[in-house]
This record gives structure tokens, C-alpha cells and sequence, in this order.
């Protein structure tokens, strides 16, 4: 098992980050895609028309999420941490990604790099 951990900038208020990855609504907009999310604990999500689904572990509202992602039939729980601090130019968004099975980590860590944190950023950039 693998760990991707990664600090990346959104040019966004840390409380706008959180309601971004809670908010049903707001997940479709900067995904285009059909998401299942509500931001209880234990509950189930869904992102990318079922691409990363999981179950939502713990909120601290405007600070961190915790996750568990699934990978099949996995034994060992996959955890995401993102906890967002305030930055001169935002937020700094630190992730923690751990137990990534060793066949899915390349992909994983280019799907946050090029797919997740790239579409995040791009709906809180001005024009």
C-alpha cells in the first residue's frame, strides 16, 4: 500500500473550498459530472458518475473532511484527508491519501493532479 500526499493553492476562501466539496450541487459544477454527496457522517458518496465512491468519515467545517474510498473488494480502508488552511492566495489544500493499492497509485495520484485539484482550481479562477 501506497500514500499520496500533496499540498496544491486554490484561489479561494477555505470556508468556499469545504461548502465546493460538500455541496452536491456545487460538486456537479465543477465536475460536470452526476455526484451522490451529503455532508453527514457515515453517509455514502459517489463522484465522477461513480468513478471514486466511498463513505464520509468526519467534517470539521470549513477545516477538514475525512473519507474512506473504495477499491473493490480491498481489505484495508483507503483514506483521504483534506484538511484546508488559510494562504495568502486562498487556500492551501493539503491531501493525504493512504493505503492506495500499489497497481492503482499512478493513476490515482495523476487523476488528483490532472483531474481533481485541476477542476476545483479552474472553478474558483477569474476569468
Amino acid at each position: 500500500m501506497k500514500t499520496f500526499k500533496k499540498y496544491y493553492e486554490i484561489p479561494a476562501e477555505p470556508e468556499e473550498v469545504y461548502l465546493a466539496l460538500i455541496n452536491e450541487q456545487a460538486i456537479r459544477l465543477w465536475t460536470g459530472d452526476e455526484v451522490e454527496m451529503k455532508a453527514e457522517e457515515q453517509s455514502e458518496f459517489s463522484m465522477w458518475g461513480g468513478s471514486i465512491v466511498g463513505k464520509n468519515i468526519s467534517f470539521d467545517y470549513g477545516k477538514k473532511i475525512v473519507q474512506e474510498w473504495y477499491f473493490g473488494d480491498q481489505q484495508e480502508k483507503s483514506i483521504v484527508t483534506i484538511k484546508l488552511h488559510p494562504h495568502k492566495k486562498g487556500t492551501s489544500f493539503e491531501l493525504i491519501h493512504s493505503n492506495i493499492p500499489e497497481e492503482e497509485y499512478a493513476g490515482i495520484a495523476e487523476g488528483w493532479d490532472g483531474v481533481y485539484l485541476a477542476s476545483l482550481t479552474d472553478f474558483f479562477k477569474e476569468d
